[in-house]
């Protein structure tokens, strides 16, 4: 049971979503630890159960070499169970890397698609948008973009709600000859697709402005992009608390603005939706952040169960079917079998 903080958060957080939803938890990790710290809360009457997974991976080591050394990680332990449909999805903060190496050992990647890839939701002043790929790719071929532009499309449909979401492909500039040669050749791509509305070239300016319903990109430029509107939201809450400890004027003021800053803190929270989808994997699978509260764990089990619900995988291999008709492989093509064991995750209803 990974995270920055142990098993403690991520209990409390699937604790909160199975009482609020009568759903079926299934914790995976060091059955005495999860047990202890299931101990602390009131949680007899709840569908939640332990599932024991004796190893972890941390996040310094090596996601391939660890997924495969250590079987009775609950990483590992939680894909095979979704590859025996013990559960439905898995929610992990624990290492992304290996999140997504077990995903394709164990569950393999949809009929089709090329490439997975993790999508995560920004806050836009409009609302908020969904960019993909923000790290699974580093480096990508222009059919790659093509159906990140598809996945993160059916993804946006179903977690924020868009019926016709609008696409931009993101690039250093609106018009269709800016970019480097990836962003050029997947542009005529994506103006030729009927899967999607293509808006066209959208700049990283344009990200929270929220030209864009959906934004496509690599995993290098998505990766950078999260990581530096996560910095600049750090600092910039850092720099109001400071002005508003500056004079008392400023800390009058802010009694008076309280209200709007709460409501602008819960717009920009990215716990209000807890975790990255990766899509493309034959199962459903949300990546949380290493520092995930409680409340973000909680939504994350609810981004998971919207999923599961909508059938989301399943609309995903329709489109890719039309999109990419001669596309990857399916499940996990040069994987073994796994071998029957234990697993975690959304328990099944």
């Amino acid at each position: 049971m990974g995270g920055d903080f142990g098993p403690e958060k991520i209990i409390s957080g699937a604790i909160d979503f199975a009482r609020e939803t009568r759903i079926g938890v299934v914790l995976v990790g060091k059955e005495d630890a999860v047990r202890a710290e299931l101990d602390k809360h009131a949680a007899g009457d709840l569908p939640v159960t332990v599932h024991p997974a004796s190893e972890v991976i941390d996040m310094h080591e090596s996601p391939s070499k660890a997924s495969r050394s250590k079987q009775d990680a609950s990483i590992v332990v939680a894909m095979r169970l979704v590859a025996q449909g013990a559960v439905d999805a898995v929610v992990s903060a624990g290492n992304s890397g290996a999140v997504m190496t077990s995903a394709l050992r164990y569950l393999g990647r949809i009929h089709g698609v090329y490439r997975p890839a993790i999508a995560t939701v920004l806050p836009t002043q409009s609302g908020h948008c969904m960019i993909a790929d923000v790290g699974a790719n580093a480096d990508c071929k222009p059919e790659y973009l093509l159906q990140f532009g598809v996945m993160a499309k059916v993804a946006a449909q179903t977690i924020l709600g868009i019926p016709d979401p609008g696409v931009g492909l993101l690039s250093i500039g609106e018009e269709k000859g800016k970019g480097n040669h990836l962003t050029k050749r997947a542009h005529q791509l994506f103006a030729d697709s009927t899967e999607f509305r293509f808006i066209g070239n959208v700049e990283g300016r344009d990200i929270p402005r929220g030209k864009a319903d959906v934004v496509v990109c690599d995993g290098f430029v998505g990766n950078a992009i999260l990581k530096t509107m996560e910095g600049t939201a750090e600092v910039m809450g850092r720099m109001i608390k400071m002005e508003i400890k500056s004079s008392l004027p400023a800390f009058l003021g802010y009694l008076f603005m309280r209200p709007a800053l709460k409501r602008f803190r819960k717009r920009v929270d990215y716990a209000e939706y807890g975790g990255a989808p990766l899509l493309g994997v034959n199962g459903i699978c949300i990546i949380c952040h290493g520092k995930s509260t409680p409340k973000a764990i909680k939504n994350a089990l609810k981004v998971a169960e919207l999923c599961v619900e909508k059938r989301v995988n399943e609309e995903i291999a329709r489109e890719i079917r039309i999109v990419s008709p001669h596309g990857g492989p399916a499940s996990p093509s040069s994987f073994p079998n796994p071998a029957p064991a234990p697993a975690a995750g959304r328990a099944r209803r």
